[in-house]
């Protein structure tokens, strides 16, 4: 699958079973979430309506499959801190259904990100990316211009094992735009 084929849109209320299928993957198999329950569809509702009318972006990434387009990845960015004076600062998170990684779907979605935040007035933009042995978030960030803002020991603990967490920030102020 090439990211050229794939759309990036805005995501629907009709897309939220798939992003929970996706998420939930990361959930019960991964440490790249700290979250131990997957959240349910309707907790991905209250999000989506949240962050919408916050003026915030929520994307999928739909690829064309044998039956139609599929959902196989989603982005969104969500408030950094519930404090008023961090309200124009964001953090991002981004997940690929399981096989879809290594195709520039992550790019792609990242892209669209960024642009829907600096058009919302978005100053900053924060990636925390656990430490799951990967540097591929990490790098895929870089690739954007996020620069590294910080490390956090051991504040996770999940399938086991303590788990740090890499802060990476991108300021939106720049005017630099797309992957460098």
């Amino acid at each position: 699958m090439n990211a050229s084929a794939a759309v990036i849109r805005d995501a629907t209320h009709a897309d939220l079973g798939a992003v929970a299928a996706i998420y939930a993957h990361y959930v019960t198999e991964t440490v790249a979430t700290f979250e131990e329950i997957p959240p349910t569809d309707d907790d991905w509702a209250r999000r989506l309506t949240e962050l919408t009318g916050r003026g915030l972006p929520f994307l999928v990434a739909e690829v064309p499959e044998d039956t139609g387009l599929t959902v196989a990845g989603y982005a969104y960015a969500g408030p950094w801190r519930p404090k008023p004076a961090y309200r124009h600062t964001v953090e991002d998170s981004i997940y690929l259904a399981p096989g879809r990684t290594g195709a520039g779907l992550g790019a792609a979605l990242l892209d669209a990100l960024l642009a829907r935040c600096a058009t919302a007035g978005v100053r900053q933009v924060v990636a925390v990316i656990a430490d799951t042995g990967s540097d591929a978030s990490a790098a895929l960030h870089r690739r954007f211009g996020f620069t590294p803002a910080g490390r956090l020991a051991g504040v996770g603990r999940k399938h086991g094992r303590w788990i740090d967490t890499h802060l990476m920030q991108r300021d939106l102020t720049t005017g630099a735009s797309g992957a460098f």
